[in-house]
């Protein structure tokens, strides 16, 4: 049922975490995790772009899913960090219908992405003579550029149907970006339909891809176990768990915001905070710090930088 005190949007005020005093000493420590994710990143994107012996399907994806963690940090971190100096600010419309397409669009891509790297590992690890067959260059930028569409229609739906409804004044939203859960509570419109599709779209999607990643896994499982040696083991369950962690830390922070209505304000934002902010500081360490083959080649970059 539409209400009758609603006129043109012309901006809206983010509430951000004003209610908490002593903002300031977050600016310095979100600053950081910021630079350390742009920092970490770009060693991730240019150790695989300066190694040929990394110039695989799996690090083409992990190539994807740090530019990602870039741009999906890069939407939201810099505004949330400008709250914790003034406070509530605002964001004009246009700012924030294009900040929620390239949220979602990001997050979207990279859960599929997820997926993707799974089916990958579950063919280098079951299939290995067939690997090279399998995961052609050919197939890895079908994959690629199939990742960025389903990403594409996925924010298009979502930024499409958040917008068609008009909004009531004061045109405040508890959060620190521009978000789903917090405009439909301003909304002025049933937003019925906007939350079966957000059931359909995270809920259902997100549960298959989960699916899809665990049955990879249940597979790549029993055929480590079958192996005989310790070293295949051990390098086969470092890889796979790094990116078992980081989809983890995706899916579940992304399940319990969209999928659970009663959840609070406060545990929203700080839910956020984790998957927008703190994972892709995260992710290049995880990836780092678990593969054999990146630290062997960074070694080797900056070895060559030094006395060359």
């Amino acid at each position: 049922m539409l209400k009758d005190n609603f006129t043109l949007v012309i901006k809206f005020t983010l509430l951000g975490f004003s209610e908490v005093q002593g903002l300031q000493i977050f600016f310095t420590l979100f600053l950081a995790i910021y630079l350390l994710t742009l920092l970490g990143n770009a060693v991730i994107l240019f150790t695989i772009r300066l190694s040929p012996q990394l110039h695989s399907p799996m690090y083409y994806f992990l190539s994807e899913l740090s530019l990602l963690d870039v741009c999906y940090s890069t939407t939201t971190v810099p505004k949330m960090m400008a709250g914790f100096i003034n406070g509530s600010q605002s964001i004009s419309y246009q700012s924030c219908v294009a900040q929620l397409y390239f949220f979602h669009f990001c997050g979207g891509t990279e859960g599929f992405l997820l997926t993707v790297m799974a089916f990958d590992r579950y063919v280098a690890i079951c299939n290995p003579l067939r690997y090279s067959s399998i995961m052609s260059k050919m197939v890895c930028a079908q994959f690629i550029a199939g990742t960025c569409l389903v990403g594409t229609i996925h924010s298009t739906i979502q930024t499409v149907l958040t917008f068609r409804l008009p909004y009531c004044g004061p045109y405040e939203l508890e959060h620190y970006f521009c978000d789903v859960p917090p405009l439909l509570k301003v909304a002025c419109a049933d937003t019925s339909i906007n939350k079966v599709v957000i059931m359909i779209n995270v809920g259902v999607v997100a549960l298959c891809c989960f699916i899809l990643i665990a049955g990879s896994y249940a597979h790549i499982v029993a055929t480590i176990l079958k192996m005989r040696s310790e070293e295949g083991k051990r390098k086969a369950f470092s890889t796979c768990t790094a990116h078992l962690i980081v989809v983890l830390t995706l899916y579940v922070p992304c399940v319990l915001i969209y999928l659970q209505p009663a959840t609070t304000n406060s545990v929203q934002k700080v839910m956020s905070i984790f998957y927008t902010a703190i994972t892709p500081a995260l992710n290049p360490i995880i990836y780092s710090l678990r593969s054999e083959e990146i630290k062997r080649a960074m070694k080797k970059l900056v070895f060559r930088k030094v006395f060359c």
